[in-house]
């Protein structure tokens, strides 16, 4: 996957652009990042924030390696379907969005 597709995907599955990086946020807290994905040039990484507030990375991989799995419906390499509650994270960030678009109408 490329960046550019790799950024469309998660735009759509509920991450949201915060700053210069992608991220999932407390369903409690819309305005607080918990995930990222942070797209370099030639990597993309996943990092966690502690309660410090430091960033974590837990998951690192180019482009080059990160796959599109049409199964799964999500991109395999960066280890989101490993991460324990992510999915799930998304899933609740995705539906926060939703029904926040259904609200204004």
């Amino acid at each position: 996957m490329t960046k550019d597709e790799l950024q469309t995907w998660a735009l759509a599955n509920g991450w949201q652009l915060m700053g210069e990086h992608l991220c999932l946020v407390k369903p409690t807290r819309a305005t607080e990042a918990i995930v990222r994905m942070v797209l370099k040039a030639t990597v993309a990484q996943i990092e966690i924030k502690k309660p410090s507030g430091k960033w974590d990375k837990v998951a690192s991989e180019s482009y080059a390696k990160i796959t599109y799995d049409d199964h799964a419906e999500m991109p395999m390499g960066l280890g989101l379907a490993t991460i324990s509650g992510l999915t799930m994270l998304m899933r609740d960030n995705k539906d926060r969005q939703a029904f926040s678009k259904l609200s204004k109408i």
